[in-house]
């Protein structure tokens, strides 16, 4: 059955998945709404969908299996049988033509790919499914930035896909290296697998003048398909695959559903194309909020940052978002392409690395980001002052130098290093 109704889906899950069996043994014979089921929680899927012989399968194991990037947790394998990751590429690669790929385009496939990861096939495969033709180069995120100019040049690509770590590296070498943009057809960036802030944006456009940087596309190895942005869309705006998806936005204490536009919770997926390891009611990670009220089945959403994107220094929480409109605040004085939080312990204490990199680097800035995140997180500056943790440290880096995944190019942006022997001073 390419796409379940969701009764039916349900119904199958709790006949042949002992895990769904389990879960949903005491609601009623049949659910007709998502709001019926219980929401998941991470570790208790993935500690039952361990493969091989996981719990959550419905059947033998076929089709493909991935590794997620591990940029959050252990790294979970995902299996998607032969039907429905045909379906899953097919309804991405519709999203595609919704970003405004045109007919005939060289596309630059920048993602990676091996061990597992998904990304470069994901969308080779997309690409093929999209209902616009185009010429796909499989570079891969693996290849040097020289290397990949070089390609991008002689083969005329009007398109770059690939993550923004990636993006941003290679628009960093088009600078240092004087590439003429003149001689590049550059037309569009389309990034995915991260977020694109404002200041990164500014920075791949200047090494691509008159190109536009918008989203490919919303999807994840273990939650699937997500959400694609089309001409409507706005920074960080998607629309869901209301065909192919249920995708909800629930409060984050009392995980029930919010329906009003603008008010922020957590975003739960529930696919109705993957049967073979069913998703209900999936916490995706991200945080989000309606932009359109209810009525579109492909309703507009804003993602707003990971759920649980944050460092635990001792007894603080520091989160992203709080580094990131420090250095916001600095904008226009200081270039700062990204940025990286390194926990580290030593002399029996926490400590918090902070690493910015930069094409011109001033320690004067540094000491004012800092002094800014002691404003958002004053447990931070009362807990180093009497000595709980280590005072932030700020560490200066070049563009492309901060720690990325080595399989996906994601950069890594909470870095624990509390259990190595590189978390010392």
């Amino acid at each position: 059955m390419p796409v379940w109704s969701l009764p039916e889906l349900v119904a199958f899950a709790r006949r042949k998945s002992p895990f769904y069996g389990k879960l949903y043994k005491s609601l009623p014979e049949r659910v007709d709404r998502v709001a019926g089921l219980p929401p998941l929680r991470q570790d208790d899927y993935w500690r039952a969908n361990a493969l091989p012989g996981g719990e959550v399968l419905t059947g033998p194991l076929e089709g493909v299996v991935f590794k997620s990037g591990g940029t959050t947790g252990n790294p979970k394998f995902s299996v998607f049988a032969r039907e429905e990751w045909e379906i899953f590429c097919e309804a991405f690669g519709r999203g595609l033509a919704a970003a405004g790929l045109r007919e005939g385009e060289r596309v630059a496939n920048l993602f990676y790919g091996g061990e597992l990861y998904g990304s470069l096939l994901f969308i080779q495969k997309s690409l093929e499914k999209c209902p616009v033709k185009t010429v796909q180069l499989p570079i891969g995120g693996a290849a040097g930035p020289d290397e990949t100019l070089r390609l991008v040049r002689d083969f005329g690509a009007q398109i770059l896909a690939g993550v923004p770590t990636t993006l941003l590296n290679l628009a960093e070498r088009a600078s240092t290296r004087g590439v003429d943009a003149g001689a590049l057809a550059v037309r569009r960036v389309l990034f995915g697998g991260e977020a694109l802030f404002s200041d990164q944006r500014e920075r791949i456009l200047r090494a691509f003048p008159g190109a536009a940087a918008v989203s490919l596309g919303y999807a994840s190895t273990d939650a699937g398909l997500l959400g694609y942005a089309d001409a409507s869309c706005g920074p960080g705006e998607h629309r869901a695959f209301g065909r192919e998806t249920i995708l909800e936005i629930l409060d984050e204490a009392t995980l029930e559903p919010i329906e009003e536009p603008g008010r922020e919770g957590l975003i739960f997926v529930s696919s109705l194309i993957r049967s073979l390891t069913p998703v209900l009611r999936y916490p995706v990670g991200d945080r989000g909020a309606w932009r359109e009220p209810a009525g579109n089945p492909d309703r507009k959403f804003v993602l707003l940052g990971r759920s649980e994107e944050a460092a635990r220094v001792g007894p603080v929480m520091l989160y992203v978002d709080d580094v990131r409109r420090a250095l916001d605040a600095l904008r226009g004085e200081i270039e700062i392409a990204d940025f990286q939080l390194i926990i580290v312990h030593h002399n029996l204490r926490d400590g918090l690395v902070l690493r910015l990199a930069s094409p011109a680097p001033r320690e004067a800035a540094g000491a004012r980001i800092v002094e800014r995140i002691h404003r958002a997180r004053p447990l931070y500056e009362r807990s180093a002052r009497e000595s709980k943790i280590h005072p932030i440290r700020v560490e200066w880096a070049r563009p492309g130098e901060l720690e990325t995944n080595p399989r996906t190019g994601k950069l890594r942006r909470v870095v624990d290093r509390r259990g190595s022997a590189a978390g010392g001073a």
